[in-house]
């Protein structure tokens, strides 16, 4: 049975540990309103840009532009996209959860991974085959410049014809509670489907098309990929919010039962005490 000595240990353990998570916790909401500002300014451009490439893309021939080109798919690049750090609850498990599953699902494929964040790459370094680089210690500092870089990664591998397709698994930022697992395909871009009936007029291109796409293409998996990150960095902030609130009502909770259990023992202890003198006085009369 723990002494009075253990459970005062205990309460001073649990008591460190709860002032840890509130300060993590208001460091997290911190973050999360700067990734909020950010991703709610880019989801309206990537949104615009997308919407006009497939519109775009719908037009032109596929000889227009190599990520333009629609191949037979027997090998596929998956981009996973997890956080650096943990204490954020669920949110790095369901993704690694979500890539073993499309690995499964998908193992008639020659599937290469590449991980962005140290918790994907750590899940997949020790296992033979997918993993073919990393990205790691972006989320400190995000800048466009990264999801530039892991997009030119992307166009080179799908150019070159080492893989025929490139899907992008990742968080998407719902709420504050809720954060949704996304696989989007980035590459080939996707023409857009004409409605029932609906005739698909040309464009004028004052430049010749083939022009105007290379130009925009890049740029569109360069948006694409950085609003995937932004997208990831606030669900990862928000999910580490949630999980530190938890996590401090857990240790509220825990202190007073074990302060409770604390006063029992101590008043058991002071009973037995007051017993043992008024036993020791009848015992002198």
């Amino acid at each position: 049975m723990a002494t009075l000595q253990d459970i005062r240990r205990r309460i001073r353990s649990v008591k460190s540990t709860r002032q840890m998570t509130r300060a993590m916790k208001v460091v997290a909401a911190s973050r999360l309103r700067r990734a909020q500002e950010r991703i709610f300014s880019a989801r309206p451009y990537a949104r615009e840009m997308m919407t006009l490439l497939e519109s775009v893309a719908a037009r032109a021939p596929e000889e227009c532009h190599p990520l333009l080109a629609r191949r037979p798919v027997e090998r596929t690049l998956l981009v996973l996209v997890t956080a650096d750090r943990g204490l954020c609850g669920a949110f790095n498990a369901s993704l690694i959860r979500a890539a073993e599953s499309y690995l499964e699902e998908h193992h008639s494929l020659k599937i290469s991974l590449l991980a962005v964040g140290r918790k994907g790459r750590d899940a997949f370094r020790q296992r033979a085959g997918p993993l073919i680089g990393e990205r790691v210690n972006l989320f400190r500092k995000l800048a466009f410049g990264d999801a530039r870089d892991i997009a030119r990664e992307i166009i080179e591998l799908y150019t070159r014809q080492s893989v025929d397709a490139v899907d992008v698994l990742y968080n998407e930022f719902k709420s504050i509670l809720t954060q949704r697992v996304r696989i989007e395909r980035f590459l080939p871009v996707a023409p857009i489907a004409p409605k029932e009936g609906e005739t698909l007029v040309d464009y004028i291109y004052e430049q010749p098309p083939r022009e105007i796409l290379r130009a925009l293409l890049p740029r569109y998996v360069e948006i694409e990929v950085y609003r995937a990150l932004l997208e990831s960095q606030a669900a990862e902030h928000a999910a580490r919010m949630t999980a530190m609130d938890s996590a401090t009502n857990n240790a509220d909770e825990l202190m007073d039962a074990l302060t409770l259990t604390m006063n029992r023992l101590r008043q058991a202890a002071i009973t037995k005490e007051i017993i043992e003198v008024v036993s020791g006085a009848d015992a002198l009369r």
